[in-house]
């Protein structure tokens, strides 16, 4: 690609304009912002993810019979939920369990509460609620097998 200068265009090299934008770019995303928050709270899927964590810890295949999703979605969405500091994950062998995170950030929480008022009222996700306790997780089922065969 040739690039052709206007007269008196000697100043900047063109290499260190598109760094210094992309650097820029990069920088005004940063994950604790409130746009991000807000971005990641604008999904539906996060949403119903969200609210089927403020039961408490629930197993990733819980989730992902719950919601009637594929699993890579449901990783995916989770990691973009932990990238800005709403869940937590913790490995068991090899499933994974997430929760909500009890944040430190003032309008996070602020938020997080009003999200939580609203699911609680709201009858979708209260039903998405109730068939997430009829859901059993996979490890749970794998050890009461083990148990019975023994």
């Amino acid at each position: 690609m040739t690039v052709t200068r206007s007269p008196g265009d000697e100043g900047i090299p063109l290499t260190h304009i598109r760094l210094s934008i992309y650097v820029y770019s990069m920088s005004t995303h940063r994950n604790g912002e409130p746009a991000f928050l807000f971005k990641t709270l604008a999904d539906p899927t996060r949403l119903r993810l969200l609210n089927l964590l403020a039961c408490g810890e629930t197993c990733v295949c819980e989730l992902t019979d719950t919601l009637r999703v594929v699993q890579p979605k449901v990783s995916r969405h989770l990691a973009h939920l932990k990238r800005a500091g709403l869940v937590e994950a913790r490995r068991d062998g090899k499933w994974m369990h997430y929760r909500w995170v009890k944040h430190g950030d003032l309008l996070i929480r602020h938020v997080l509460t009003g999200l939580r008022e609203w699911m609680a009222k709201d009858d979708r996700m209260n039903g998405e609620r109730r068939r997430r306790n009829k859901v059993c997780c996979r490890i749970s089922r794998r050890k009461s097998t083990r148990t019975k065969t023994k």
